[in-house]
């Protein structure tokens, strides 16, 4: 809603369709972009890859992502989505027996095969690394949108040396 786009991500809908467009679409096609069509989905992919046993070798196939923003309801309103064709994960086997993975995804609630419901587990998994992925490029969009992301790297940058005065 309007409101929270506002309230909540410090911006508005027109700035983040604009946006996504501008470096989502056209700055990652005039890269050379093969399916990254998004703000940073391959930081989320890996980051849940390691904390979940997944290979994050397979980041590579599964951060292929298209961000899509779009103004609904007379252009008041926000409409997120992405589409990510291959997420590769597992439930079963390899880094998922490790300890902190498993206790990870037990807690996710996908733990192990399911019975019942054979890949279920699996496709569940695939939501939430989805879900997050989503959650992730509307944070990093609506900081870069409102000028935030500047903002916190100036302002938090740790280096205590003025690398411009540095010699080569």
């Amino acid at each position: 809603k309007e409101e929270v786009v506002k309230k909540v991500l410090k911006t508005n809908v027109q700035s983040l369709v604009e946006l996504n467009v501008i470096k989502n679409l056209a700055g990652s096609a005039v890269a050379g972009a093969l399916g990254g069509f998004n703000a940073h989905a391959s930081n989320i992919v890996t980051a849940i890859f390691i904390a979940t046993g997944q290979d994050p070798a397979q980041n590579v196939e599964s951060s292929q992502c298209i961000t899509m923003l779009e103004a609904v309801n007379d252009g008041k309103d926000l409409h997120i989505s992405v589409t990510m064709p291959s997420i590769e994960v597992g439930t079963v086997g390899g880094g998922t027996q490790l300890a902190s993975q498993s206790a990870c995804l037990d807690l996710l609630g996908v733990k192990g095969a399911n019975r019942e419901s054979p890949g279920s587990n699996a496709r569940l998994l695939a939501a939430v690394v989805a879900g997050a992925v989503l959650a992730g490029e509307l944070s990093l969009i609506s900081a870069q949108a409102a000028g935030h992301l500047v903002q916190s790297h100036m302002k938090y940058n740790r280096s205590s040396k003025d690398m411009s005065k540095v010699a080569s």
